[in-house]
């Protein structure tokens, strides 16, 4: 979170003076101060920075005066012209205060990425390190080791800085929920659960930012953004485009699903900034809604800059047709509480909405205030970059061995192990001599990352990766990933009925889902699955189906099918991901991701996607949405994943009875005598309960790992309240983490449950309630009832 800076008030007075002062210079002239000679920067020669002599006197560059101090000083000196172009991403210089330009979008999703204006690999950084796309490296369910890639992320971010290839407010990540299966940009997010989502943008955001490196100076390594607020999960899908689609949500999805990843990025993770959608949300653009936007700054404590996303402005009033004109489309936003346009609206309008009184120059010093204090905390007015914390940090710091190794680490823990007929993997090197592997991505290490991907480090095909360990042919059986043609089967066949193993790469690539573009269909692609039928039919031996992809698909003909023994999940496995399932596939690693989305069936796809309701309905034949909910069959559920051990669990420590004080009776603690009832079932607002934190407690469990292999397993335990009350899920994740086994040994994990959190549920009317009675605590097949009285 954002830290004061010391307060020197003797510093704080000569600097009003020198600020009137400065003022009547500076707006009766407007004359460009002469400029500096570009600085001996360690990195970058020509590297440009704000606040470099002879500009430094400027109060605003004073590292010793209070951060809002600074940003004040600096609107001060500004003219209304130049206010206005400071409110664009690609901000404009300010040569007479000696502001350097500045951009303020660039991307880090899963690596820096070159999508934004702010990052470039044209200079001597020609790659960054690229992990796995984000859903499979939430397939982990690993919360440190979601803090490092975000760390590792961010020490890679502020380096290309240092040279001049990027900015230091990153757009990233994305905690949208997972909603619907055929979403183009599920492969971004960290899943369907809330839980889920808000731990990763929690370590993600706090590994990325830095704030614990810089000690109690206060200030960030970089900025993260959480995106994209709010309830946006829909690209193109029919008639319904993003820009104009209307997110009808109601009050209970709202605070149970919806807004909990952007409250915890926000309240526990610390995060600078906060992107508003294109969507409305019932009626109302994101980006143009107060109630929204100031709930985050008033509820949750936001301290930093909003912006909109890349022409989120103008479709307020080219596609919502919500604004009349453009100018009220500007004021709509600068009044809810956005602070930059990722686009060019501000820039063109704004002077305009001011002519016609719609908005004050107050909103715009506030927007600026806002935009100002993270640029500060940054030390982007502190002068040359190269003294700063993070000043040595250069072209050395980046695709190190150290974020390498990271990155097949983050890999290999998040695929997932779908099916392992007879224990077909791991293969043994002994007794087999040659391999085949088959499919168009097989080897195409291009097809690895997934969107918003730079350029990786040293990439690995999945062909690549299989080489080291046997002789190994390969076929592209297709010509694409669409496989609209039969043309390569024979080749495929051929080759596969001469290897002693058989691997089948199918699946998905950013031509069947991305940023625009939603799936209609959650099968195969085209002949995928005809190629994987006649390959499979030509094995002499069961083959192995590795599945490319960040969408669910509807995988029942392989799972029934004994020609198919084992099938592995890898997502968008980033850089190393050929070395990865290689080393997962002859034993080196054993597999221990989960899946962290629900697997439906293709009779989903009747399902409308635009309805955003989470809850099913069976009045209309709705089935409801994301394992919590969803009453339908499923593929593969949500947390389903297998290992190469057989893992087994036992309940040590785990109470039967909870018993709810009033702790705010003078006499001491005493039992609550007033409830409330809903569908027969006693409640109390969780608001209402004083005695939360004496009510928690840890469940200490065992954890035995019967195998031969050493493994690194995850466990999940679920909660399950009285699914008697109307909208109450039928069950949801209380706690996860990941635990190191060695074969043939057990280990005792401790798992602390907070019931005012995890066993509350959300009414009708958006309020958390804890439902009195027994609640469940699921672990795989085991259950422990604990009640809940007062």
């Amino acid at each position: 979170m954002f830290q004061k800076w010391p307060c020197n008030w003797n510093a704080i007075i000569v600097t009003l003076i020198f600020l009137k002062l400065l003022t009547i210079f500076n707006r009766k002239s407007l004359l460009p101060i002469t400029s500096t000679a570009p600085s001996s920067h360690p990195f970058k020669s020509n590297l440009s920075f704000s606040c470099a002599p002879p500009h430094h006197a400027y109060p605003f560059c004073n590292t010793s005066l209070p951060i809002k101090t600074r940003a004040q000083s600096l609107i001060s000196l500004l003219t209304l012209h130049e206010k206005i172009q400071l409110l664009s991403n690609n901000a404009s210089a300010i040569p007479r205060l000696g502001l350097s330009a500045y951009e303020w979008w660039s991307e880090s999703l899963h690596g820096i990425a070159s999508n934004g204006p702010g990052v470039s690999f044209s200079g001597p950084i020609r790659a960054a390190t690229s992990f796995p796309q984000v859903l499979l490296t939430t397939a982990s369910f690993n919360k440190s080791l979601w803090f490092s890639v975000g760390r590792a992320i961010g020490f890679e971010g502020r380096a290309m800085y240092n040279e001049g290839q990027s900015g230091l407010t990153f757009w990233a990540p994305n905690i949208n929920i997972f909603r619907d299966p055929r979403w183009g940009r599920g492969q971004e997010t960290s899943g369907e659960d809330p839980m889920v989502a808000s731990a990763y943008a929690v370590e993600y955001v706090k590994g990325l930012q830095g704030e614990d490196l810089v000690g109690g100076d206060g200030g960030f390594m970089v900025s993260a953004c959480c995106k994209h607020y709010t309830a946006y999960d829909l690209e193109n899908w029919g008639d319904f485009r993003s820009f104009s689609f209307n997110a009808v949500v109601s009050k209970q999805d709202m605070e149970d699903t919806y807004q909990p990843p952007f409250q915890s990025c926000i309240e526990e993770g610390g995060a600078t900034c906060l992107m508003c959608s294109y969507n409305r949300v019932n009626g109302v653009p994101s980006c143009a809604d107060p109630d929204l936007l100031q709930r985050a700054r008033r509820d949750w404590g936001f301290k930093g800059y909003i912006t909109s996303d890349c022409d989120a402005v103008a479709v307020i009033y080219e596609d919502h047709k919500y604004a009349k004109t453009p100018e009220d489309a500007v004021a709509d936003v600068i009044k809810a509480g956005m602070d930059i346009n990722c686009g060019t609206y501000l820039s063109r309008y704004t002077q305009l909405a001011l002519e016609q009184g719609q908005i004050q120059e107050e909103d715009i010093n506030r927007a600026l205030s806002n935009l100002f204090s993270v640029q500060l905390l940054l030390g982007l007015f502190n002068g040359d970059p190269s003294r700063g914390h993070f000043g040595k940090l250069g072209r050395e710091d980046v695709c190190t061995l150290e974020h390498k190794k990271l990155a097949i680490d983050a890999a290999r823990q998040g695929i997932v192990l779908l099916k392992n007929d007879k224990n077909l993997l791991p293969l043994k090197r002994m007794a087999i001599t040659s391999l085949a592997i088959i499919g168009p991505s097989a080897n195409d290490s291009s097809q690895l990352g997934g969107d918003y991907t730079g350029v990786p480090c040293n990439p690995i095909s999945l062909f690549e990766g299989l080489q080291p360990y046997i002789k190994t042919t390969y076929a592209s059986g297709c010509g694409d990933t669409r496989c609209n043609s039969s043309d390569g089967f024979a080749e495929a066949v051929r080759i596969s009925g001469e290897a002693d193993a058989v691997v089948v790469v199918s699946g998905l690539d950013l031509s069947q889902e991305d940023e625009g573009r939603d799936r209609t269909s959650l099968l195969l692609p085209g002949k995928q699955m005809d190629l994987i039928s006649a390959v499979s039919s030509a094995s002499e031996r069961p083959i192995i189906l590795i599945l490319l992809g960040g969408g669910p698909i509807d995988l029942s003909f392989a799972k029934v099918n004994p020609q198919i023994g084992s099938i592995l999940w890898i997502g968008y496995p980033g850089e190393a991901g050929g070395q990865a399932a290689a080393e997962i596939i002859f034993g080196d690693f054993n597999p221990g991701g989960r899946l962290p989305i629900t697997w439906y069936p293709e009779s989903f796809s009747s399902v409308p996607m635009n309805d955003m309701s989470l809850r099913p309905d069976p009045s209309r034949g709705y089935p409801g949405r994301t394992y919590r909910f969803y009453t339908g069959e499923v593929v593969y559920e949500f947390g389903y994943g297998l290992t190469y051990s057989n893992i087994t669990y036992k309940f040590i420590s785990v109470p039967d009875n909870i018993t709810i004080l009033n702790t705010t009776s003078k006499s001491g603690p005493s039992k609550l005598t007033t409830h409330k009832t809903l569908d027969g079932i006693d409640y109390i607002h969780v608001n209402e309960i004083a005695s939360c934190n004496l009510l928690k407690f840890e469940v200490q469990i065992s954890v035995f790992n019967h195998g031969d292999m050493d493994a690194s397993h995850v466990i999940m335990l679920f909660g399950q309240a009285s699914t008697s009350i109307r909208g109450a899920p039928q069950k949801t994740l209380i706690e996860f983490t990941r635990v190191h086994t060695e074969s043939l040994n057990a280990i005792q994990v401790n798992i602390g449950i907070d019931p005012c959190k995890h066993f509350s549920i959300v009414n009708d009317d958006g309020v958390k309630i804890l439902p009195l009675g027994n609640h469940l605590l699921l672990l795989e097949r085991l259950e422990h009832s604990i009640s809940i009285g007062l």
